[in-house]
């Protein structure tokens, strides 16, 4: 495949993902908001002058499928977390800021992992280290999530499945990961793997 015909792929599969990104931000499947999304999109990653962003890996169907499923799943159950938490009388959520360390280092998959922790409700990136991978989130409750490291460890996992679902062999194995699950070693690399800050919310 040429460099003109793959950067025009690329861009109209930015296009597409942006217009979903759209549409889960308003929370309105309708003709009008994706006809919107595609236009913002377009004029997004033709309009705007971008540095591009290299893709080493591969497209994973089945890992694909499991990312998309899981994320549906999660927005269901976190958005039901969440309306409990503002209707229990008398409980204030125990919020903080946690820094985790994802294993790679890669800007796309930066990105995506980060856009996908903000959409499901009760956490949100609040900042992102290109350099150091670093992703610094807001949970809303700490003790509903099971404590600081349960909360980080569903940010790496997140990350996991979206290395599965487009990273290279060589990008896996960088980054410990295997094709078929499982995580060797357990945790992200690095001395520094997580920080946290808490809060009252």
């Amino acid at each position: 495949m040429s460099a003109g015909r793959w950067s025009v792929r690329a861009q109209w599969g930015t296009t597409l993902w942006l217009t979903a990104v759209w549409v889960l931000l308003w929370g309105d499947l309708s003709v009008a908001n994706v006809l919107v999304g595609l236009l913002l999109g377009y004029l997004v990653t033709h309009g705007l002058r971008m540095t591009p962003i290299d893709f080493h890996g591969r497209l994973r169907p089945l890992g694909l499928a499991h990312l998309v499923g899981r994320f549906l799943l999660d927005l269901v159950r976190a958005s039901f977390e969440v309306s409990m938490v503002a209707l229990r009388p008398r409980h204030v959520p125990r919020g903080a800021v946690i820094g985790v360390q994802l294993r790679s280092h890669s800007d796309l998959y930066l990105t995506m992992t980060a856009e996908l922790c903000s959409l499901v409700p009760g956490s949100l990136v609040v900042e992102a280290h290109r350099v150091t991978g670093v992703l610094y989130l807001h949970v809303l409750d700490v003790e509903q999530s099971g404590g600081i490291e349960a909360a980080r460890q569903v940010v790496l996992d997140q990350e996991a499945r979206v290395l599965r679902a487009f990273a290279s062999d060589e990008e896996l194995a960088e980054a410990g990961l295997s094709t078929r699950g499982g995580l060797r070693g357990g945790t992200a690399p690095g001395p520094d793997r997580t920080t946290s800050t808490e809060v009252r919310a």
